[in-house]
């Protein structure tokens, strides 16, 4: 009832097409931890109370999908709030695997399209470019759902309030999907053709300038929309290996 590290890398490397991304930092182990495995957590983000709860609840890997090392940090200390994050991860020898871009692309198990299924968007594709690479998914709905009774069916399944700005339109018929911070990525429904966009968050002018641009932005939180993806690939995990997984929730507003 144990798995190696490697095999598991080499699995998650595979499953999300990891070196297809030019991302924020690295995708993959982080930190290594013991080389078998038997109880794996998942969490949106590897922060102070996911470490310690998977240090409490006697795990030998922490998969997220917000990780500890990004680019916009530059070159990092290991001091002060980081190295009580990073403590415990080495003093416990856990294992620490971390995937952004990837885990949001994912036509499987990914964050976008985990919560295209779960509102009933259908004929999904790939939708967004970040270097040139897509990073959410679009689809239709079987018929055009209002934009009232879409907000409240997002604000359930998320279990957070959906900010949403509105155009004349009520009916809504498609939908692009970025989920976590690509409140500019909007824009890309003009030209796509799509009359409604959910991402996580949304600056001041998005909201003005996509109402007038005759396109429903819904944006349901940060860590909301990424929820989905780390519980998806937990589902994969222990359906193929005969390991014990947990999720660990964030109360993170944002």
């Amino acid at each position: 009832m144990s798995l190696c590290r490697i095999e598991l890398d080499n699995f998650l490397k595979e499953l999300l097409q990891i070196n297809n991304f030019q991302d924020y930092g690295p995708n993959g182990l982080q930190i290594e931890g013991k080389e078998k495995i038997s109880k794996v957590a998942f969490a949106v983000s590897a922060q102070k109370h996911s470490i310690n709860e998977a240090v409490k609840q006697g795990a030998d890997c922490l998969i997220v999908h917000h990780g500890l090392f990004w680019k916009f940090h530059g070159t990092r200390t290991i001091t002060g709030s980081f190295a009580k994050r990073v403590k415990p991860l080495i003093e416990n020898e856990i294992n620490l695997f971390g995937y952004h871009l990837p885990l949001d692309a994912h036509m499987e198990v990914g964050n976008a399209a985990a919560i295209a299924k779960k509102i009933g968007l259908s004929e999904l594709e790939p939708f967004g470019d970040y270097k040139g690479t897509p990073t959410g998914v679009k689809g239709v709905f079987k018929s055009p759902i209002s934009d009232q009774e879409l907000r409240e069916k997002l604000e359930g399944i998320l279990s957070h309030k959906v900010m949403h700005s509105a155009p004349d339109s009520e009916l809504i018929a498609s939908m692009g999907i970025i989920t976590g911070g690509a409140n500019s990525e909007w824009r890309l429904c003009i030209k796509e053709n799509l009359d409604s966009y959910l991402t996580g968050e949304m600056s001041e002018h998005d909201w003005h300038e996509s109402k007038e641009e005759g396109i429903h932005m819904f944006a349901g939180g940060h860590n909301a929309t990424e929820q989905f993806g780390v519980q998806e690939l937990m589902k994969t995990l222990s359906d193929k290996f005969d390991v014990e997984c947990l999720y660990i929730p964030s109360d993170n507003p944002a």
